[in-house]
């Protein structure tokens, strides 16, 4: 008992020592913890993602939490004797404070959790893990509208929340409002193709237009708001220079968005092609036949 009351005597005398020895045993287990969560699995699931957070939060604001209680008289005494600069420090750190409080924001708000899908200023992407200093994401190629990962990791500073608009896209992880646009550089007669065209995009979308119907209005019900109904819509537009736009909406899943269009654009163009090359071919002069001279 003798030797225990030593030891600590002697690391509350040498609090750097004890400092480090803290720190040394909150990695420690911090990183046994992480292990544990993550396995012997090649991919996270998204389970093991919020556990990994709340670990890494955790033992963060752990650490912090006692380094503060053993170095608070310290602290006071520090506290006291910045007061005159204090008005420099805060302008110093008002990227900090911004982050800190960006992060109290979202956790109030709850604008968005790990797992969803999330677009910031031009960044979009999953959300992998967020701190009381920065969200991190996998971004998404949402711009394009190809809803594919690119590999690239952004960490995105709390303080982008006071600046930029969050955008929850979460519903958008299995069914996404697709849109695109064929452009015809000739001005012709394209709604006869439209009935055709249709019933294409019927057959595609046959063996799960009801479950997007279904999703269609349960995010309606959820957001409590009026929007496109899953059955594809085509209007046509033109534009200043006399071309004609083929505008088409698609309520599909998301990882078959780009496959369904480039197969209602090879549709589109076949029934473009039988119905004006044909025209073409009639309305083209038959050649001159040789006149003989007797």
């Amino acid at each position: 008992m003798e030797k225990l009351n030593v030891i600590v005597e002697y690391l509350l005398t040498h609090k750097l020592i004890f400092s480090a020895i803290i720190l040394a045993v909150m990695i420690l287990l911090r990183r046994v913890a992480l292990a544990r969560i993550r396995g012997d699995g090649a991919f996270l699931s998204e389970h093991q993602r919020k556990w990994m957070s709340s670990t890494k939060n955790g033992t963060f604001v752990a650490t912090l939490f006692i380094l503060f209680a053993l170095w608070q008289p310290e602290i006071s005494e520090f506290a006291l004797s910045v007061a005159a600069i204090a008005v420099a420090i805060v302008v110093a750190s008002k990227e900090i404070i911004l982050c800190f409080t960006g992060s109290i924001q979202r956790a109030s708000s709850r604008s968005f959790r790990i797992g969803d899908w999330i677009e910031v200023g031009k960044l979009s992407g999953e959300v992998i893990e967020h701190n009381m200093m920065a969200t991190v994401i996998q971004e998404i190629d949402l711009q394009n509208g190809r809803y594919h990962y690119t590999g690239k990791t952004a960490t995105l500073p709390n303080s982008m929340f006071f600046t930029f608009p969050v955008k929850n896209l979460n519903f958008m992880k299995r069914y996404v409002f697709h849109n695109f646009s064929i452009v015809v550089p000739d001005f012709v007669n394209l709604y006869p193709l439209l009935p055709a065209l249709n019933a294409r995009i019927e057959e595609h979308f046959a063996h799960f237009i009801d479950v997007a119907r279904r999703y269609n209005a349960m995010i309606e019900k959820h957001a409590g708001v009026d929007l496109p109904s899953a059955d594809p819509h085509i209007d046509i537009t033109s534009t200043m220079t006399g071309e004609q736009v083929v505008n088409v909406m698609i309520f599909c899943p998301t990882e078959r968005a780009t496959d369904l269009e480039q197969l209602i654009r090879r549709d589109f163009m076949y029934e473009y092609e039988q119905a004006f090359s044909q025209q073409a071919d009639v309305a083209s002069p038959s050649e001159p036949q040789p006149v003989s001279v007797q």
